[in-house]
């Protein structure tokens, strides 16, 4: 910007800055780079993309007098004169304005301190007096010029003159309004070129490898070419050809005439198109090929535009053909396994095709097209041939492998998660409905929902789909075969809870459990569970097999988080039984202590509420004078403290500690209530029948026998039994074995475990039916009581929504028809279908 002048004179260097600031607002449209056009020969990263080295020329300067007058050194015909006359006196203003705020800005010097300010010099631009002539000949000898040097930069020869002066007569030729000719000159000497390089790709003789590197080489010569040409004639691209909208740039140019004239022509269209498929078909078959002359020939092909019709669209009919046809014959030759890899390796091919040679707009069609033939078009086939065998040898990698391909095919996913499903069913009913493995059922189906989560978790990533699935699919099986699932829970339950099971650490026993929720929590009839596992925690508790206190409440935690409190209520009512008793029993011994009542034997008496615990058959047997007195005292004690309760004692879940003596000294004998009135017997005498103990004892036969098989034919025999054998027949011999020698000090004789008996197992499956009615029942009621009046089939539906276990329509028509009887509702007298409420 200009500064008005200090008094004294400007120095050469203010003038040379000033000038500067005025000539950069001469020609705007018009100012360039000083002249990069002696660049040639490097080509741009993108041929086509009309990017390429700048060119301009140098800028002229202006200079101002010492008086404000100055001469433009301007070029002739310029137009822009009164415009740079009216911006010079803006300049000047703004100087003025830019001196009172005191910004020298380093061009003046500061006027000294009191100075009177002097008053700035103004600075007028003048026309040229006579517009400058060029030469005669000039336009037709610089074209000359020019001519022979394009011609020169074709034919790969050197080029006479030197680039600056060439860029140097185009600048001129343009300044006189020659621009248009120029252009179609330069524009006719090109075409003239390339037409005459189709000649040499019409020979018979080349093969396809030869041709596509004369094709390429002819390729990067014109482009080459064209980067000279345009960096000479850069004046004539950036000021002509800018203006003109309707124009293509020069290397536009050059494009446009080898598509129209090389590429487009039939002939070498078709055999490069065949021979770039040939040398890809190579590649695929597992051959070498020249990747660069790939990448280079489409390179090509996408900068004169013409790749997605001359090419892509055969490439991929071609390939969809190729793996249509592989698709079909590895189907039947290969393993499922072996074929998902070799899926996956195509793909992977492929990609990278993509990223070596291939235009970035094909990869997504190239890719849908493997997919769709090689996956998508065997869906079924492979999940059909190999699903259930890469699931039963748990092949990990191969299921994740399979998820990955299908989740890449449009609805793959969903064909899988039908197969899952049903492969889940299959499996799991194979273990549930085979009575042959009841034994085990537990097991396999713990084995079994790991091994499938496992599969979720690493091979299908979690799929929410896969897990919702597969719950339903648990739950369909399992509950295919009624209750016998839940009743085989409990006894697993009571198997780990059992002491004596050393197979688990508390942890592992915790681990155990959780797992065992999971099962049980697709058991519909939940109650079967409660009946069998109340039964054998009963027997835990009273004979002292628990293996852990804690396991057993940890256990009833989870059912009760599961189930709810009244699920749990009655078997939290049996610990507490326990812990009672335990009182009772120190108050008990006060009591006997305050009697001065002493007696041989120690009694303990756990008391058990009825509501909470199973149901057990009473049976009388003869006990001894001294237990029998013993209860009396305890019933005595007992009813004292809690009178209007009844006590009924039950001699089956009863146990004791005997003293005995044999030849090789005394020992204690950890037995049941019936093996100690066997025992007892043989203080009397040695030998007795079997018909005389039973009369003796008062033991019904089946117990008997297996109480004295017991003492006679177990591991530790105080008995002996005449003649011998496993089994304890009618008029057998029981003789007391006083040789009986063992290494421990007390002796623990397990009584014989009878196997639960199917009318065992049949009188608690009718009890929890039993339970079931009175249920149905009491929701029945509830729902009429609540609604008054209601139809056949939304009573029907309220009752499923509100029992908790599965029951057919068959059985609540029976219980409704059961409250009809019983008065507690009555039938529309107009509708047969119509239910009241009877208050």
């Amino acid at each position: 910007m200009l500064r008005p002048a200090a008094p004294c004179e400007d120095s050469p260097e203010e003038e040379r800055l000033a000038a500067a600031d005025v000539s950069d607002r001469e020609h705007p449209k018009k100012r360039v780079r000083v002249s990069e056009g002696a660049e040639a020969g490097n080509r741009s990263s993108t041929p086509g993309k009309a990017v390429s080295p700048q060119g301009g020329h140098g800028k002229r300067w202006l200079r101002g007098t010492a008086q404000g007058e100055a001469e433009a050194s301007a070029r002739p015909g310029d137009q822009a004169q009164a415009a740079m006359a009216e911006e010079g006196q803006q300049l000047l203003r703004k100087a003025n304005f830019s001196a009172l705020l005191g910004h020298t800005n380093g061009l003046s010097r500061a006027a000294a301190p009191g100075a009177k300010p002097i008053a700035s010099r103004k600075l007028l631009i003048k026309n040229f007096k006579d517009k400058p002539k060029l030469p005669d000949n000039y336009t037709q000898d610089t074209w000359q010029k020019l001519h022979e040097a394009v011609s020169a930069i074709q034919n790969s020869t050197s080029i006479k003159y030197n680039l600056e002066e060439l860029y140097q007569a185009v600048e001129n030729l343009c300044s006189y309004k020659v621009s248009a000719t120029l252009y179609k000159q330069l524009r006719q000497v090109c075409e003239d070129h390339v037409k005459a390089q189709i000649l040499q790709f019409r020979e018979d003789s080349l093969d396809s490898s030869l041709f596509l590197k004369k094709i390429n080489k002819c390729w990067e010569d014109h482009c080459r070419q064209m980067i000279m040409i345009r960096s000479i004639f850069l004046f004539l691209d950036r000021t002509y050809v800018l203006q003109s909208s309707m124009l293509p740039s020069i290397w536009d140019v050059g494009l446009e005439l080898f598509r129209t004239h090389v590429i487009n022509d039939r002939i070498v269209q078709g055999k490069t198109i065949d021979g770039i498929l040939l040398l890809i078909e190579e590649e695929r078959n597992g051959e070498a090929v020249d990747r660069s002359l790939i990448r280079s020939l489409l390179s090509m092909l996408s900068d004169l535009q013409v790749y997605r019709e001359s090419f892509e669209h055969r490439f991929l009919e071609e390939t969809n053909c190729l793996y249509a046809a592989e698709g079909q014959r590895l189907m039947q030759e290969r393993e499922v396994s072996e074929y998902l890899h070799h899926v996956n390796k195509r793909l992977e091919e492929e990609a990278d095709r993509v990223i070596t040679y291939l235009d970035q707009s094909t990869q997504k069609w190239l890719i849908a097209s493997i997919e769709k033939q090689l996956i998508g078009e065997h869906l079924s086939a492979i999940l059909q041939k190999g699903l259930n065998h890469l699931l039963d040898e748990n092949r990990i990698m191969d299921l994740t492998l399979l998820y990955q391909l299908f989740s890449r095919v449009k609805g793959g996913l969903q064909v899988l998660l039908q197969h899952w499903n049903e492969y889940i069913k299959t499996f799991g009913t194979a273990i549930v409905v085979n009575p042959e493995k009841d034994k085990t059922m537990v097991e396999e189906l713990l084995d079994f929902k790991e091994k499938v989560d496992h599969v979720i978790e690493v091979c299908f990533v979690k799929n929410e789909k896969f897990v919702n699935t597969m719950k339903e699919a648990f739950e369909t099986f399992i509950n295919k075969r009624p209750n016998k699932p839940a009743e085989l829970i409990a006894k697993y339950v009571d198997s780990k809870l059992r002491a004596g099971n050393k197979e688990a650490t508390d942890e592992e026993l915790e681990r155990m459990l959780d797992k065992i929720m999971i099962i049980f929590r697709f058991i519909h009839g939940k109650d079967v569970f409660e009946a069998f596992y109340k039964k054998d925690l009963a027997k835990r508790l009273l004979v002292g097999k628990s293996a852990s206190v804690d396991a057993e409440k940890s256990m009833l935690s989870k059912l009760k988080h599961e189930c709810g409190a009244a699920f749990t209520s009655k078997l939290e009512g049996m610990f507490k039984d326990m812990e009672l008793s335990k009182d009772i029993m120190i108050q008990f011994k006060q009591y006997i202590q305050n009697q001065n009542d002493s007696s041989k034997i120690d009694l303990t008496v756990n008391i058990l509420t009825m509501g909470y615990w199973p149901t057990y058959t009473p049976m009388e047997v003869h006990l001894p004078p001294e237990m029998i007195k013993l209860q009396e005292v305890f019933k005595t004690f007992y009813l004292g403290k809690h009178s209007g309760r009844k006590l009924q004692w039950q001699p089956t879940l009863g146990h004791s500690v005997l003293k005995a003596e044999f030849k090789e000294g005394k020992r204690e004998l950890q037995v049941s209530l019936f093996q100690t009135l066997v025992l007892l017997m043989f203080n009397e005498g040695n030998e007795f029948s079997m018909e005389e103990i039973k009369t003796a004892t008062g033991i019904e036969d089946a117990e008997l026998r297996r109480t004295l098989q017991s003492l006679a034919c177990g591991k530790a025999r105080v008995l002996n039994k005449l003649p011998k054998g496993k089994d304890v027949e009618d008029g057998d011999k029981i003789i007391f074995n006083d040789d009986f020698k063992h290494k421990l000090f007390r002796i623990k004789i397990n009584q014989i475990q009878m196997k639960e008996t199917v009318e065992e197992q049949t009188s608690t499956t009718e009890r929890v039916f039993q339970d079931r009615q009175y249920q149905i029942d009491a929701a029945i009621v509830r729902i009429m009581k609540m609604r008054k009046t209601l139809s056949h089939n939304l009573l029907v539906s309220e009752l499923y929504n509100q029992l908790k276990f599965p029951v057919k329509p068959g059985d609540l028509k029976k219980r409704i028809e059961s409250l009809i009887d019983r008065d507690y509702m009555e039938r529309d007298s107009d509708n047969a279908n119509q239910y009241h409420y009877v208050a």
